[in-house]
């Protein structure tokens, strides 16, 4: 039973790490009795609770095999685990690594295993067998999942969708076109998902088709796959989703393709998606979108954001926008947002300030208070914004925090401002290079080898952005 239960554990638990790290594309397979509200982003989701003691009941008895690859995706499996410590619990007993899935290709019979697999009915042997496939090429089984998208079942049929994505075989477009009119609701998603991952300009047309489904998971997936076309030819039709379909998810989505499209023809609308839409993460991907468009006509409707959006994610990715349009006449207001009662935006003003990079210019006062902020990640950044700007009257504000600061990382920042603004004194050097703390004699070593010694670090860039 443990095993069981352990072996669901472990299928959802790859199934989150796998779909979030997938090309900022949306869940579109949830495979039997999964639900479709389920959203696995970058923006919030990912760290959605666990239920520890079922996991740690399941965990009692299990195959070492399944607690390897449970183990591997509560770490992060797929998200960079390139180092583990040499001793584990499981090390003597089964060691997998992610060299056994992406290197080498399996044998045969255990192609054919995995192949059967998807046609099991349990979601987690589903799920594993085609995570497995997956790893293998396109050539080798991908004619194998081509042929199951005509199968009567229509689990089979999804999973040999998403299958077809993982490892894009020459040889499905026209199958997944057609799939695109699969009465299964999962199979038009899955299927819209994989052409997404394919990129390829004919089906562009099935594609555009599916923004009026009348299932928000299939209209959801064909718009993020649009988003991946780069074509312009699907503008007016995003611009038409993000102003008016029913789903807040597809909004999103349809806001994030117009911005990964760099849509400048779409500025008027994301900046009324910004200003009035009632869902604030479609707001928030509205203002990202504007922020990749490096046009000055966006800086009105983002600033109109930072003063008035009651979300702080809204008004943190509004400022984080108007720092990636790097416009010297947003000085202004990237000030007044260092007041902000949210750390997290004061904080990114102080960077998108930085951002601007206008040597010799004065210090906004504003970034100046931010240096006693009591968020640490805020005064970093407030002392990577002083590095960039070099204004020597900064000097008395930073020599005034490094006295009192705490944290090494912000110390390391304000003795790279210190330099780069003009301190070069006997007194001051000597101070640093003799001070009892290892890592600040190495900020001072590093701050007279050269002013480009620093760069580019620290380097305290904001949150990752909102992907769907």
């Amino acid at each position: 039973m443990n095993g069981v239960i352990m072996q669901r554990i472990i299928g959802y638990a790859i199934a989150t790490i796998a779909f979030s790290s997938i090309g900022g594309v949306p869940v579109v397979a949830h495979g039997a009795g999964g639900t479709d509200e389920q959203n696995f982003d970058q923006r919030g989701q990912r760290g959605a609770p666990i239920d520890v003691v079922a996991l740690l009941t399941a965990a009692r008895g299990a195959p070492p095999i399944i607690c390897a690859l449970a183990s591997k995706a509560v770490r992060g499996y797929g998200w960079g685990g390139w180092s583990d410590a040499p001793a584990t619990p499981l090390s003597s007993m089964v060691s997998v690594t992610t060299d056994d899935f992406d290197n080498g290709r399996l044998p045969a019979v255990d192609i054919q295993r995995l192949l059967a697999g998807l046609a099991s009915d349990d979601a987690c042997v589903r799920e594993m067998s085609v995570r497995l496939i997956g790893t293998q090429k396109g050539e080798v089984v991908g004619p194998e999942l081509v042929s199951r998208l005509s199968s009567t079942d229509p689990n089979l049929r999804s999973v040999a969708a998403l299958g077809i994505g993982l490892v894009e075989p020459p040889n499905a477009l026209d199958p997944l076109i057609r799939a695109l009119r699969d009465p299964v609701v999962d199979v038009r998603a899955n299927s819209a998902w994989a052409l997404g991952r394919i990129e390829n300009g004919r089906a562009l047309p099935p594609l555009l088709n599916l923004f009026s489904d009348d299932a928000e998971k299939v209209r959801e997936a064909a718009v993020a796959a649009v988003g991946h076309m780069e074509s312009t030819a699907a503008v007016t039709a995003l611009i038409r989703v993000v102003r008016q379909d029913a789903s807040p998810r597809v909004r999103r989505v349809a806001a994030w393709a117009l911005g990964q499209l760099e849509a400048r023809d779409a500025i008027d609308a994301l900046g009324g998606v910004l200003a009035r839409d009632a869902d604030a993460g479609v707001r928030e991907m509205a203002a990202w979108a504007l922020g990749s468009m490096e046009d000055r006509r966006a800086i009105a409707p983002l600033t109109a954001a930072i003063r008035s959006d009651s979300e702080d994610r809204v008004r943190e990715t509004a400022v984080w926008a108007l720092g990636e349009l790097e416009d010297r006449s947003a000085i202004d207001v990237l000030a007044a947002a260092t007041s902000d009662r949210s750390p997290r935006v004061r904080g990114t003003a102080a960077w998108a300030i930085g951002q601007l990079d206008e040597n010799g210019a004065k210090a906004p006062p504003g970034l100046l208070r931010l240096l006693s902020d009591e968020n640490d990640d805020t005064r970093l950044k407030a002392a990577w914004a002083l590095g960039q700007i070099e204004d020597p009257g900064a000097l008395p504000a930073i020599r005034d925090a490094l006295r009192v600061e705490k944290s090494d990382r912000v110390r390391k920042g304000l003795i790279r401002a210190l330099m780069k603004s003009g301190e070069r004194s006997e007194a001051a050097l000597s101070q640093l290079l003799s001070s009892s703390d290892p890592q600040v004699r190495e900020a001072a070593v590093r701050g007279l080898a050269g002013r480009n010694s620093f760069d580019p670090w620290p380097w305290p860039w904001p949150r990752p952005r909102p992907f769907p």
